[in-house]
């Protein structure tokens, strides 16, 4: 199962206050961790909302808005994608990450959908689509 795990932002993220040496060897480490025992697939820290836009959607139009954006509870500043076997095994590698903000901090785990997830909506022509496009992010040819 793939998980995004989310550094939910706080006000010094939103600031763009770095993290300290420590605090930066201490991520490294859990990174390396995560890598060598194959659960990590990806994963990054965001700049501040500040530097961001959101693009709203009605109907045919678009609107964008640039940041900061409120509520910076609701907001993310890192992720990763992790392979894991559940979402128990998820919480265990959560359990062990260094706090990743210099005071609280929340991290939260979402499963993320498959293909067959949408196997009552998907067309043989959407499903050939979607499969020849991940073939491509995953570097294979055909």
């Amino acid at each position: 199962m793939r998980v995004m795990v989310m550094v939910k932002a706080t006000e010094d993220s939103e600031a763009g206050v770095m993290p300290s040496s420590e605090l930066a060897e201490a991520m490294g480490r859990f990174n390396e961790e995560l890598v060598n025992a194959g659960v990590m697939l990806a994963g990054d820290g965001l700049k501040p909302s500040s530097q961001g836009k959101r693009v709203a959607f009605d109907g045919p139009r678009r609107t964008v808005t640039d940041g900061p954006f409120a509520e910076t509870r609701e907001l993310v500043a890192g992720y990763w994608i992790w392979e894991v076997k559940d979402m128990a095994e998820a919480v265990e590698w959560v359990k062990r990450c260094p706090n990743p903000m210099p005071g609280p901090s929340e991290i939260e785990i979402r499963p993320l959908y498959e293909l067959s997830d949408f196997d009552e909506v998907m067309t043989p022509e959407a499903t050939e689509l979607h499969e020849r496009t991940r073939r491509r992010l995953a570097g294979e040819h055909n």
